[in-house]
């Protein structure tokens, strides 16, 4: 296989490239964003396990010298740095898909045996990249964007990656401050201090736990789910669709994601505390309901719930919970969960409701 070179996504326009966790027209997409025209033969749950699929398949297209992405995250550095590195990309294949899964989904396993390992490997990435470079979405706040700005990232853990790979412990003082706050909010979450409740007619998962806690811990309850209703002690609340949702799942069917400023105006009318319900675009990677929503930006939304102050509510937990079922149950009568939902289908049924 021809040896490849990582290139700015700006250089598309004059290059063809295999076009990681991103979409464009010019060159061979390995992606799970919606819509994204990845090859059927290759489709999985993330964008670096199709990579690591067409790598196994020989995948035709592979032979492009170069290979790109528009932004920098877990799941499209794994991929880009697989193609880079085929031979141990392949040796060490299943971590790397559950660094992908951790990284993306946010739903550990410790039951996995590479959970672990992985879970080292993403927050030496996640360390590094709030040390040396910028928080996931504070590009938005700067004069260059994201295409242009992950490109320094990319160029500083590409080289870097193989022998934390193959050694985490070597920097193991870089990740195990975040790895420590996981397992500790691991233990709480299955603890008989959180309680679960599933409700899987409509993809929601309520996870009722004393504190906030990272979201590797919070979502490894959260499997096969796509919302999750987390009631923390003193009335403290956030619904959120996971990304499960943004992207095209190979793995199972799923709801689409339906508006959630409704529920909130509904909340709202329950509401005897003096903060105000508010929620996000259904666009974003992440869309949040709560108290006092639209004063976060996208950083501090991405960020770990242990990260920003989540306000407490009038509304007592029983009302809460029973008002955010009957919502979705009523919101969802008569739709299926499907594969491969466009954003114009979503957008469509928003405005039947």
């Amino acid at each position: 296989m021809i040896k490849k070179k990582f290139i700015p996504f700006s250089e598309l326009k004059d290059k063809k490239a295999i076009v990681v966790d991103s979409t464009h027209p010019n060159g061979l997409v390995l992606s799970h964003w919606r819509g994204a025209p990845t090859p059927a033969d290759v489709r999985d749950d993330t964008s670096a396990a199709m990579v690591l699929n067409a790598l196994r398949q020989n995948l035709p297209g592979l032979e492009l010298p170069y290979v790109t992405a528009n932004h920098f995250d877990i799941d499209g550095f794994v991929g880009v740095w697989s193609l880079l590195n085929p031979e141990l990309a392949l040796e060490h294949e299943e971590l790397l898909r559950q660094m992908a899964l951790i990284g993306d989904f946010r739903e550990l396993d410790l039951n996995h045996p590479l959970a672990g390992e992985a879970l080292k490997l993403v927050c030496w990435i996640n360390s590094r990249e709030r040390e040396l470079f910028y928080k996931p979405f504070a590009a938005d706040e700067m004069e260059e964007k994201e295409t242009v700005q992950c490109v320094k990232k990319f160029e500083y853990f590409l080289p870097r990656f193989k022998q934390v790979l193959q050694d985490p412990d070597w920097e193991r003082g870089i990740w195990e401050d975040e790895v420590g706050d996981v397992l500790l909010g691991y233990r709480t979450l299955y603890s008989p201090a959180t309680r679960l409740t599933r409700h899987p007619e409509i993809g929601l998962i309520i996870i009722e736990t004393p504190e906030p806690v990272h979201y590797y811990a919070l979502f490894s309850r959260t499997a096969g789910f796509d919302m999750v209703l987390t009631c923390y002690d003193n009335n403290r609340y956030e619904l959120e669709y996971k990304y499960t949702t943004w992207v095209d799942l190979a793995s199972r069917p799923v709801l689409p994601r339906l508006p959630m400023a409704p529920l909130a105006a509904r909340l709202n009318a329950l509401e005897t505390g003096e903060r105000t319900w508010t929620s996000d675009a259904l666009t974003e990677t992440g869309p949040l309901l709560r108290l006092q929503g639209k004063d976060l930006n996208r950083e501090e939304s991405y960020a770990n719930p242990t990260e920003r102050e989540i306000y407490s509510s009038g509304i007592p937990v029983e009302t809460l919970k029973e008002t955010v079922v009957q919502y979705y149950r009523q919101a969802y009568q008569g739709i299926v969960p499907k594969y491969n939902w466009s954003w114009k289908e979503i957008k469509v049924l928003g405005q039947q409701l």
